[in-house]
């Protein structure tokens, strides 16, 4: 304490370190403070102090014993409850940050380490030219000279050579991976690997300095959630390519099971990307799909004066179309063999009826089954003739699993495309059904085999090593040139793609996998004396047996009717309908992480490689398989 008449009663000595950044080694100031003067006012007098003329407008306080900025500088030091052991670092708030793309690629970045993590990614996908949900509210920009519209790319990034190479090394990336480094790469072999994969997620309400990251830290960006906004070729070449590489380490490290047959599909699809990729060379920068949007209005004005296409019209209006056809169905229980019976299958607004035979039609169905909000999981394999369809549909105490045999691909599309608008409230009538048929055709048409014409026959002419397109597990099990007989007969089916339309192909076929979604953390639910693993997609929970895989229960969100967190003892408590409840601890992360996905927020996040709880520097090593 100092004299009163000096400095007054109540004041006492602040000690701050300052940034190296003010020049030289990190330095300390001493200031004499009271307990009523705001932060501003601390800033003030550091800054008087230090006497060095520069643009101190990025600086705050950071409080490390309590890890928070001081960011209301109108508030007093009593009212945040700094004292004189307080330490406390004058530093910038805006830092660079080494951020791996889902491209395996690393920029380095200038980023907010005060603002929350949820806005420093907004801003970071802004500054990368993937405004994701932003795109929808992008209005095209036209040339004052002109009149045409202006590139979508050179609207973000400007008409510089260099702005131009920017762009291209995020919405287009060849392959960068040998089969060599791909097999040292982390690939989770079980479920609670998969779990530990979700362990490091950055918390989203917090700021990076506050969850211990530092200036020049590595951090992996990834979409967490799976619910992707409408994707627009033209504004969104960034974001389709990184969604693409995403899906394409997923598939390649077996984050996400797929068949054998899907594998090559997958294989073939990378093995064109990177054709064509590597074909266009610099000249990707002007997409193709990019048109005149003049002109693209007066063609949908010509085809809405002309009536449209016959076939997307009804006659009448009112008129709900219903699908009447024989299927087979099979109702799934324990300790019984898939037999499958035939009945008659009637399809009307968002539900399903079957009967004995056709006949019985207008009597009293045996069953009736409402599709709204069901899951609907494809059982396919092209190759064995099998078209299947299983329906996931949601009752009180879980889910009732019904699965339909189709007898061809015709039949297995329209029925699919049915389903699938059925579970979400939509009917045939809506115009969506027609291309969501075509959608399922063309996909079936990629899973088919087709025999290798001749002047490819020759396998040693494929111009890539096909151990890259494919998971180090099918490596092993084929010789090279049986790989690149595979992938070159599955190519003959999507040989005529365009580049983006084969990324987004690419990604619509991951999305319909049955596991895309699901992301695994490890629980103890209340009562229980061992761990479960719990999986959570965009819309239930299901609750997983750890030593078996099985499913146990499902939860669907759409009959939640409240959640809480209860921070003392970090369990997170549902409610459903019908009186259900479930209790849980979170073990694999913090339980902040699940009831993020709960809230149903959709954007990126990272993960750390420096938060040793949760993803130990040797896993984050082997995920991005020691590149820098």
């Amino acid at each position: 304490m100092t004299l009163s008449n000096e400095y007054g009663s109540s004041s006492w000595e602040l000690i701050v370190a300052i940034d190296h950044q003010c020049g030289g080694e990190q330095k300390e100031s001493t200031l004499q403070v009271s307990g009523d003067l705001h932060i501003g006012g601390v800033m003030l007098k550091l800054v008087e102090q230090i006497r060095v003329s520069q643009d101190w407008s990025d600086y705050a306080l950071w409080w490390e014993q309590k890890q928070c900025w001081l960011l209301k500088t109108h508030w007093t030091l009593d009212k945040y409850g700094v004292q004189a052991d307080a330490k406390l670092l004058f530093t910038v708030q805006h830092k660079m940050l080494r951020l791996r793309l889902p491209s395996m690629k690393t920029v380095r970045l200038n980023v907010s380490f005060s603002s929350v993590v949820f806005k420093v990614v907004g801003d970071i996908c802004r500054t990368l030219a993937s405004p994701g949900f932003y795109s929808k509210t992008m209005t095209p920009i036209y040339d004052p000279v002109s009149g045409t519209p202006v590139s979508s790319a050179v609207a973000w990034f400007g008409d510089s050579p260099l702005a131009k190479q920017s762009w291209n090394n995020l919405a287009f990336s060849p392959s960068n991976c040998t089969p060599e480094s791909l097999a040292k790469m982390y690939q989770p072999r079980t479920l609670v690997d998969k779990a530990k994969l979700n362990a490091g997620w950055l918390d989203s309400s917090r700021s990076l300095m506050e969850q211990g990251i530092q200036e020049d830290d590595q951090l992996l960006l990834r979409f967490k959630y799976y619910s992707f906004f409408d994707l627009n070729a033209k504004y969104d070449a960034v974001r389709i390519n990184q969604l693409y590489e995403q899906a394409r380490w997923a598939i390649l490290l077996e984050e996400i099971d797929c068949t054998e047959e899907e594998t090559f599909i997958f294989a073939a699809l990378q093995y064109h990307i990177s054709k064509l990729t590597l074909s266009s060379g610099s000249q990707v920068f002007t997409t193709e799909a990019e048109t005149d949007e003049v002109e693209a209005a007066l063609s949908n004005l010509e085809v809405t004066l002309e009536g449209g296409k016959a076939e997307n019209i009804l006659e009448d209006i009112t008129d709900i179309p219903k699908l009447a056809d024989n299927l087979k169905l099979f109702r799934s229980k324990k300790l019984a063999l898939k037999a499958f019976k035939q009945y008659w299958f009637v399809f009307k607004d968002t539900s399903v009826s079957y009967f004995k035979n056709k006949e019985a039609e207008h009597g009293e169905p045996i069953e009736k089954l409402n599709l709204r909000g069901c899951e609907i999981v494809p059982d396919v394999s092209v190759s064995g003739r099998k078209y299947g369809i299983k329906l996931l549909i949601p009752v009180a105490d879980g889910m009732n699993e019904v699965h339909l045999r189709c007898d061809n691909e015709n039949q297995y599309a329209r029925w699919m495309a049915a389903c699938i608008l059925a579970s979400k409230g939509k009917t045939m009538a809506d115009s969506s059904y027609h291309p969501e048929v075509h959608n399922i055709l063309s996909f079936l048409k990629m899973k088919s085999r087709t025999a290798a014409p001749q002047d490819i026959s020759d396998v040693e002419s494929m111009d890539m090593k096909p151990e890259c397109f494919i998971s180090p597990r099918y490596a092993k099990k084929y010789k090279s040139k049986q790989l690149a007989t595979r992938i070159l007969e599955a190519h003959q089916n999507i040989a005529h793609m365009s580049l983006v339309e084969a990324k987004l192909r690419f990604v619509q076929a991951w999305q319909s996998l049955p596991e895309f979604g699901l992301s695994y953390y490890i629980v103890r639910f209340k009562g229980s004396k061992k761990d479960d693993l719990l999986g959570i997609s965009y819309n239930r929970l299901i609750r997983i047996d750890t030593a078996t895989g099985d499913p146990i229960t499902t939860w669907r969100f759409s009959n939640m009717k409240q959640w809480n967190v209860n921070w003392e003892i970090r369990q997170v408590a549902i409610e459903f309908d019908q009186n259900v409840s479930i209790a849980f601890a979170c073990l694999s992360a913090d339980c902040k992480v699940v009831h993020e996905y709960i809230g149903g927020y959709i954007f990126l996040s990272t993960r750390s490689k420096d938060q040793n709880e949760t993803l130990d520097e040797d896993l984050f090593h082997k995920l991005t398989g020691g590149w820098e």
